[in-house]
């Protein structure tokens, strides 16, 4: 691809918005050049009319739970009885109708901004353990989907061993196991990156992968320099259990086992002592909030700014897909932080962008996304500024109006890579989203 220039009409740079920023997207999917103060689009120039910011980085993605939406809304119940629900989908799940889901899962992200997800992966076998021919078929699937909808994809391969702890795997939990730590890593290591794909690791949770088995993941992650994720005390019910079987948080077992560190994010960290806290801001190990799916599970509310003020990079993900949107994720960071702490203030518009983008991206593995500066991808979203809800404020008030005001529907464009995989709110590579959306989950609701 030769060298494409966009015009923005207004750019967010990470501490303020500017006007009139030309971009230059080089062969190689990157941006080439930056200027400012070019008042009107030069020749031949794409012009992005509205608020262009970097990006978006969905951080934490269980892709088929979107087929969960609204179906879990109906009735009361808690995390565990929503955990049902979603075993239910799991089983339905192969790697044909995975893809055709995640197709269309990663097209709706891409509507909403997303240029990046990172997918916590733990489907790997079929229904009863038995791997497939191919023993990470779901995983090529999920990897595939993020090509056909355009956007960059880090797998977070799981590890998923255990129902809980000293307890073997259930029936559905059989085709998330791999049996030991060291079989995971082997299936694991034929995974190859690619390049809109890297893969990374996960601990599904302490309960799910015995304390003995923790390093072994660890070390793969280590040894490939690759991001390592971990769900960490987003339910009381599991500290407890922790404490209970081997008298200490789920922190501290993760740092026991040398899990914790500046490649590793915890997801939610919901349920801290003050000791935890440190433990992860000490260690710099990150912080993934998805508060969209908090509130939905009725997990709590994490301590967001006792960690990152102790040193724990904070992103944001949309996790169960109650909705996708990032922009809410990062509103709702900062709103529930206020309820609880009856304060305003806690974090500007330009650091939740920053959660929302930078931050996430690096949380990936991707630390060259995320800003809007020479040499860095040239993936960049542009939220409209004249739609209902952003019309009014000042143009130089776009990260506030973006964050407190926009939603996903405002998306106008996303570029990934210097190509447009949404041009006028119109996705160019899955026709009709919403089909696409509901065809797939009918097909896995069984």
């Amino acid at each position: 691809m030769p060298l494409k220039t966009y015009w923005l009409e207004h750019a967010w740079l990470g501490t303020h918005v500017e006007p009139g920023v030309a971009l230059d997207a080089g062969a190689d999917g990157r941006v080439a050049g930056l200027r400012t103060g070019v008042d009107a689009p030069p020749p031949g120039a794409e012009v992005l009319r509205g608020l262009t910011v970097p990006g978006l980085a969905n951080a934490h993605s269980h892709a088929f739970h979107r087929a969960l939406r609204s179906v879990v809304q109906v009735g009361s119940g808690t995390f565990w009885t929503w955990r049902e629900v979603m075993y239910g989908v799991a089983q339905n799940l192969t790697p044909e109708n995975y893809f055709a889901l995640a197709r269309a899962v990663y097209a709706e992200m891409a509507l909403a901004g997303i240029t990046d997800v990172g997918e916590f992966h733990y489907v790997h076998h079929a229904p009863g353990g038995t791997p497939y021919a191919d023993p990470n078929a779901m995983g090529e699937a999920l990897i595939e989907a993020a090509a056909a909808a355009g956007i960059r994809i880090t797998l977070l391969d799981t590890a998923y061993l255990a129902a809980g702890f000293g307890e073997a795997p259930n029936p559905h939990q059989l085709r998330f196991s791999d049996g030991t730590a060291e079989a995971w890593a082997e299936r694991v290591s034929a995974l190859k990156p690619r390049e809109h794909a890297l893969v990374g690791a996960a601990i599904h949770s302490v309960r799910a992968v015995p304390a003995d088995q923790l390093a072994t993941v660890a070390a793969w992650a280590q040894e490939r320099r690759a991001p390592l994720h971990v769900h960490l005390s987003e339910q009381t019910a599991e500290n407890d259990a922790c404490l209970a079987a081997h008298g200490r948080t789920p922190t501290q077992l993760l740092a026991d086992h040398g899990v914790l560190g500046p490649r590793t994010t915890g997801v939610h960290n919901t349920h801290l002592t003050d000791a935890d806290i440190a433990l992860l801001g000490g260690t710099t190990t990150g912080t993934c909030m998805c508060p969209t799916t908090e509130r939905d599970l009725a997990d709590g509310i994490g301590p967001a700014g006792r960690l990152q003020r102790a040193g724990s990079p904070l992103s944001l993900g949309s996790d169960s897909h109650a909705v996708i949107d990032l922009l809410e994720e990062a509103r709702a960071m900062e709103l529930d932080e206020r309820l609880r702490s009856r304060t305003r203030g806690h974090w500007t518009a330009n650091a939740l962008l920053t959660a929302a983008t930078a931050d996430g991206h690096a949380a990936l593995g991707r630390p060259d996304a995320g800003r809007l500066e020479t040499g860095a991808l040239a993936d960049f979203t542009t939220i409209a500024l004249d739609t209902v809800r952003t019309a009014g404020p000042l143009p130089r008030l776009g990260a506030e109006t973006a964050v407190f005001a926009a939603s996903a529907a405002d998306v106008r464009h996303t570029v990934v890579g210097g190509r447009h995989v949404v041009r006028d709110g119109v996705h160019t590579l899955v026709g009709d989203v919403p089909t696409a959306l509901s065809e797939a989950i009918a097909a896995v609701r069984g």
